[in-house]
């Protein structure tokens, strides 16, 4: 399966005191790769975000840790689609450094639209679902 890449310089300030990464930066990476995947491939659903328009609210994510990573360390952070319907689009991560994993992670968002009433849930939009295509997921409705 194709997979989407952003590499990461990991800085001191996402270190805990124990000189390690702390757990949270890497659910924090998790957005970072999905928003460049956006800008990437999707500019305009990430236009319609930055406006206010669309809402893509993170409904689930999970991480599991193989090794440790430090200040300075350049770590790899590839995206798969897993899945796509209805509103929802589902990720696959995995993160490397020098090419072997030192972690793993899912997460799943949801597409809402702002209205008068509220947010409320609509499909995958289309310059979305092109574009999660090209890396073998296509969206159902």
């Amino acid at each position: 399966m194709r997979e989407y890449v952003v590499r990461h310089r990991v800085m001191f300030d996402e270190t805990n005191v124990v000189g390690n990464v702390y757990f949270a930066h890497y659910l924090h990476w998790q957005g970072h790769c999905r928003e460049a995947f956006l800008a990437d491939h999707a500019p305009g659903v990430l236009h319609d975000v930055c406006a206010g328009e669309l809402v893509m609210v993170t409904v689930s994510c999970s991480m599991e840790y193989f090794a440790e990573v430090f200040a300075l360390d350049v770590i790899e952070i590839g995206m798969t689609l897993s899945g796509s319907r209805g509103n929802r689009v589902e990720m696959d991560y995995e993160f490397r450094r020098e090419g072997r994993l030192v972690a793993r992670g899912q997460q799943a968002v949801s597409c809402l639209r702002r209205t008068e009433n509220g947010v409320l849930p609509i499909r995958v939009p289309d310059e979305l679902s092109r574009a999660l295509s090209s890396y073998g997921v296509k969206a159902t409705t």
